[in-house]
């Protein structure tokens, strides 16, 4: 049987994503709160301007995006995709940004696996780029 998700489960959603795109959160962040509510891992689609978050149990639930009607370049660039996940690991832009540069390099969405610990980045026919989480600096840890 699938588990309920509780509303404060879905209010801490909400502010992830919404905190991702204001900049008051970083990826840490947003990993470390979604994985203490039971997030396993989640969605990012570009097309549907959408992130879908799953749970251990088999429950999901879907929160928009607030960006821009960028659309989704044709060919897929693995090195520029990587390129934007490094300047977000170095603090440089912003979310917004990341998602721009990478809808730009033909990404049509990722998945970031918490409990993997990765993420994975696909385009239009199929190309996958995959990320493996950095270790936390010492501060962090």
């Amino acid at each position: 049987m699938e588990e309920k998700v509780k509303p404060d489960q879905v209010l801490v959603i909400h502010e992830c994503v919404r905190g991702a795109h204001t900049g008051e959160m970083t990826f840490p962040q947003i990993v470390g709160k979604l994985a203490q509510i039971g997030v396993e891992r989640y969605h990012a689609d570009y097309t549907r301007r959408e992130k879908t978050h799953y749970f251990v149990g088999g429950a999901s639930v879907v929160a928009a995006m607030p960006q821009e009607g960028q659309t989704i370049g044709e060919g897929f660039s693995a090195e520029a995709v990587e390129a934007a996940v490094r300047q977000s690991q170095r603090g440089e832009h912003t979310y917004a940004d990341f998602v721009k540069k990478t809808m730009a390099a033909g990404c049509v969405g990722y998945f970031v696996q918490i409990t993997g610990r990765r993420a994975l980045y696909f385009g239009r026919r199929g190309e996958i780029h995959e990320e493996r989480f950095p270790s936390a600096p010492p501060s962090e840890k």
